[in-house]
């Protein structure tokens, strides 16, 4: 991939060839997302767009991986996917697709008739539906403002859904109740019901012309759909073309294995004939009160719990929950599954109060509505998207963000989608959802820089960028982009008085590397200085660069040298030392890695450099021995020589007087 020369170049160029110009925005093309005016380098095909993703909601790798070399018609299918900038030169992820052929169906809404909605709209999305479910693919982003038609005789092509994660933008209105209470980001890929689901909502929108329930929120329109059932919150009292509303029925059925597939739908004729029964919700005699709203039937009572999990499980516990079903709702059988909830949580309060109870409540929401996600402390997600909403959580910030991040983190550490598969096994695979929760429970535990729910987000979103400031402006989601950033951000003087390796970097390469540095990441943590900390990054970094491609990478090599100097002092021999700064400053400019940890970290000569200094040191308290037992014997050798010399005089004089004597008598 062609690298950006700069954040203001007009054109980013995804996969080599297709050149995206910020400077030409298509308003209402991207589905609820910013897309801009492609050109083909290299075929010459017009009629493109890219799509950018927003901050905080990667886009969908596996869709992505699932729908390459896609062929049928009737869906806006990703061409390519890679990183570029925005209009504001911010860092970004591209994905290229066909542009719409026309205007949305939203942008001049009118009552469709049976005939137009059943050629036009049921069987080209239904056709693109089978192919989908073909690839286990969903669209989930099937509503009116990103349907698109060439006119008025051309059948509709469902818009591009592959920028975001699943359903994030999708409104209350156009998603079934147990997806439109999740967290946005937290909606999972569903299942192909959910987007005949939406195209049922499709098709009630344009039978009527305008859009039902507008003016609700979107909590009033999911307790509407709740109380209710979807059909009857939608439609009501308005008569739909007879064929529609049969088909329509069918398509908003509460339990998704009711609705028809769309293999069915691509022949409305014998969708219709299939006709599932759907008895409305039982109603209690009086309602419950719980957190101020009036609860009538069981589903309903399923949102208030998960809503307010405090409150209702202060109900479960009191037994005002249990004797409103026996004698209200008149559902002893509920009532008993419910018992066996309470009685788990007196088991589970043992160890841990605030766990506990939020286990009861998530069990009770799931044993009173087995359609309703994983619900836990207030936050509804589907398993599948627990990575999307690690995403959202971080990029939120502030208290709301840390409270979402410390509710997500408690769910992981609870191992909360393994106890919410086994009160519903009809629904779900608890075998798999348990080993899946236990890995995310073992992957956040994980000692070290390796581990936490930082590493946890990247590895449930391969395409997420990393977050860390000191690659900030580019857009790293591979391992091959890391090497690159820091060699750019090593042109920045104020990040080089820190290291180039920071927790997001660690987390991030932790989650790209297939865990062949978990050694490393442990001991960074557990680094006793930082300079052999700054050895380990340059162990992990030196390991990249050769999985890489081997490139020189000066700056980087320059930054690692700065940080590991200090280790440096630690070596005694001053002509070893210093030889060791000329190679290290050498290697450095070369731009390799693997040799400067050769240089850094190598055993043999510092065991060498050990024995020298030990062999010195001893050497030098030698010599202070003797110095000092000369300096003890000094007035014995002073006396020993006074008393010699009085005798070398004595024996002086007595031969001087002796040669006198003789001198005399010879005279």
């Amino acid at each position: 991939m062609a690298a950006i020369s700069s954040p203001d170049d007009a054109q980013n160029l995804i996969a080599g060839t297709y050149g995206v110009d910020v400077a030409r925005p298509l308003p209402g093309a991207g589905g609820g997302l910013a897309a801009f005016a492609v050109t083909d380098r290299s075929a010459g095909r017009s009629g493109l767009m890219a799509v950018q993703s927003a901050p905080g909601a990667p886009p969908r790798a596996m869709a992505l991986n699932a729908l390459a070399g896609w062929t049928d018609d009737g869906l806006l299918v990703p061409l390519a996917h890679g990183p570029g900038h925005g209009a504001r030169g911010e860092a970004a992820w591209f994905v290229v697709s066909a542009a719409p052929p026309g205007p949305s169906l939203a942008a001049a809404l009118r009552p469709w008739s049976e005939p137009e909605l059943l050629e036009f709209v049921l069987r080209p999305a239904a056709a693109v539906l089978v192919a989908l479910d073909r690839q286990r693919v969903t669209h989930r982003a099937i509503r009116i403002d990103n349907i698109f038609r060439a006119g008025m005789a051309a059948p509709v092509v469902l818009g591009t859904a592959w920028s975001a994660p699943p359903a994030q933008y999708q409104p209350a209105l156009f998603e079934p109740p147990y997806s439109a209470m999740c967290l946005p980001s937290g909606r999972g890929d569903g299942t192909i019901a959910d987007d005949v689901y939406a195209l049922g909502v499709t098709l009630v929108v344009l039978a009527l012309g305008r859009l039902p329930l507008e003016g609700l929120d979107p909590v009033a329109i999911l307790r509407r759909k709740l109380a209710l059932g979807s059909y009857v919150a939608l439609v009501g009292d308005e008569r739909l073309p007879p064929a529609i509303g049969d088909l329509v029925r069918g398509m908003l059925a509460e339990d998704p294995d009711h609705r028809p597939p769309p293999v069915l739908l691509a022949d409305p004729a014998a969708a219709r004939a299939r006709r599932v029964a759907a008895r409305p919700p039982r109603r209690g005699q009086r309602p419950l009160e719980l957190s101020g709203d009036r609860v009538w039937d069981v589903r309903t009572l399923a949102h208030a719990v998960a809503t307010d999990p405090d409150e209702g499980g202060r109900l479960l516990r009191s037994g005002t929950v249990d004797r409103w079903l026996r004698r209200n709702l008149g559902d002893p059988i509920m009532a008993t599954r419910l018992e066996e909830v309470t009685r788990l949580h007196d088991i589970d309060g043992l160890a841990d109060t605030v766990r506990a109870d939020g286990l009861m409540a998530m069990r009770a929401v799931a044993v009173l509505d087995p359609l309703a996600p994983l619900c836990w402390r207030g936050v509804a997600l589907w398993p599948d998207g627990l990575g999307p909403a690690l995403v959202s959580a971080d990029a939120m910030g502030g208290e709301a963000g840390d409270l979402l991040a410390e509710r997500l983190g408690d769910m992981v550490a609870s191992e909360a989608a393994g106890h919410w598969a086994a009160m519903r096994p009809e629904r779900s695979d608890p075998v798999a959802l348990r080993l899946a929760a236990r890995q995310r429970r073992v992957m956040v535990h994980l000692r070290g820089w390796g581990g936490g729910l930082a590493r946890l987000r990247y590895a449930l979103n391969p395409l997420l960028a990393c977050g860390s400031p000191i690659v900030a402006g580019r857009t790293v989601a591979r391992l091959q982009d890391l090497l690159a950033a820091l060699e750019a951000a090593a042109t920045r003087p104020e990040l080089r008085r820190g290291q180039p390796v920071d927790r997001e970097i660690a987390a991030f390469i932790a989650a790209r590397n297939d865990q062949r540095f978990e050694a490393e990441l442990v001991g960074m943590a557990d680094a006793a200085s930082p300079e052999q900390a700054v050895l380990m990054q340059l162990r992990i970094l030196a390991g990249l660069q050769r999985r890489v491609d081997g490139r020189p990478l000066p700056g980087l090599a320059g930054w690692l040298a700065e940080q590991a100097a200090p280790s440096l002092a630690g070596w005694r021999n001053r002509p070893r030392r210093e030889a060791l700064e000329r190679a290290l400053g050498e290697v450095a400019r070369s731009g390799q890695l693997t040799p400067m940890v050769g240089l850094l970290d190598n055993a043999a000569a510092r065991a060498a450099d050990t024995r020298g200094f030990h062999a010195a040191g001893a050497a030098v308290q030698r010599i202070d021995a003797e110095l000092t037992a000369l300096a003890g014997g000094a007035p014995v050798r002073a006396e020993a020589a006074r008393r010699i010399g009085h005798e070398a005089a004595l024996g002086i004089a007595m031969m001087a007087v002796t040669v006198a004597v003789v001198a005399a008598v010879l005279a």
